[in-house]
């Protein structure tokens, strides 16, 4: 296999309207996953998965597809997930560097998300060296939750020993997986109810060198901010005094971070959440 099937993965660069991402996950990205996990594994039989695979996919959303792939991809894998999960990272693509400029290529994982979401549970270890790996190609910000509920305290240690990693993308897992409302995935209510949880991620992400992770804790905030406004505004002034004779930049950077955690408040003339913005100027 001298390239990967993924570059042969045919995505656009935006999601565009009236191009539903459903779309996406079609026969040919069927075809080509199958391709990838039959190059690593000789005994995933790939006409068998493709068939699997594809009978009734057209009739799901988005992530129905990826689920119906998913299941299809149990099917010719180790029952193990241990052992399964061994296959799924070592047929993964190379490591994706840049965070602007991938466009919709990287939905190619999400069936291995999926995977790994509904097998993986209880199996720790094992799952979350997956998502790292993930999260390096796509993200796992979808497939850590389910670790997360079922293992929080250790799972919340993990991910604050990996805020020191060196790839912002398993960073930015740190910050968007355990976003207690996450658009796409299941809520985290443990999370949602104590805000104190998640914030030794956050002040460890804060400044961040890549605006990439800092968007993730300003949304992460933001998700924090519906059901804990006055915890989260505290916090805000607190990390605005914070940096009040650092650099310009320095200022700026956590400026900008601020007002986005707070925008949604503010868009319904929220006072708090205007003297926030107030503050924090651009």
């Amino acid at each position: 296999m001298p390239t990967h099937p993924i570059e042969r993965f045919k995505a656009p660069m935006t999601i565009t309207a009236g191009q539903p991402l459903k779309e996406l996950f079609d026969r040919k990205l069927v075809g080509l996953i199958g391709q990838s996990f039959a190059h690593v594994h000789p005994e995933f039989e790939l006409k068998s998965f493709r068939k699997l695979a594809t009978a009734g996919l057209e009739e799901g959303t988005m992530l129905e597809r990826a689920a119906h792939i998913a299941n299809a991809l149990a099917s010719e894998l180790p029952d193990d997930f241990r052992a399964a999960s061994e296959v799924l990272v070592a047929a993964l693509g190379p490591v994706q560097d840049r965070t602007e400029g991938n466009g919709l290529r990287g939905f190619f994982y999400m069936p291995h998300s999926s995977f790994i979401a509904r097998f993986g549970g209880k199996h720790f270890k094992e799952g979350m060296a997956a998502n790292y790996e993930l999260t390096r190609r796509f993200t796992a910000e979808f497939s850590v939750r389910p670790f997360i509920a079922r293992h929080q305290k250790r799972a919340l240690a993990l991910l604050q020993k990996w805020t020191r990693d060196k790839d912002h993308h398993v960073r930015r897992l740190c910050s968007e997986g355990s976003r207690p409302r996450l658009p796409w995935a299941s809520r985290l209510p443990a999370l949602a109810a104590d805000p104190a949880l998640t914030l030794p991620i956050l002040e460890a992400l804060k400044d961040d060198s890549e605006l990439y992770v800092r968007r993730s804790v300003a949304n992460h905030l933001g998700d924090l901010c519906k059901d804990h406004p006055d915890w989260v505004f505290e916090l805000c002034a607190r990390w605005i005094d914070e940096v009040e004779s650092e650099s310009k930049e320095r200022r700026q950077e956590r400026h900008w971070m601020v007002r986005h955690a707070v925008r949604l408040p503010a868009k319904k003339r929220v006072d708090a959440a205007l003297e926030l913005r107030r503050r924090a100027r651009p």
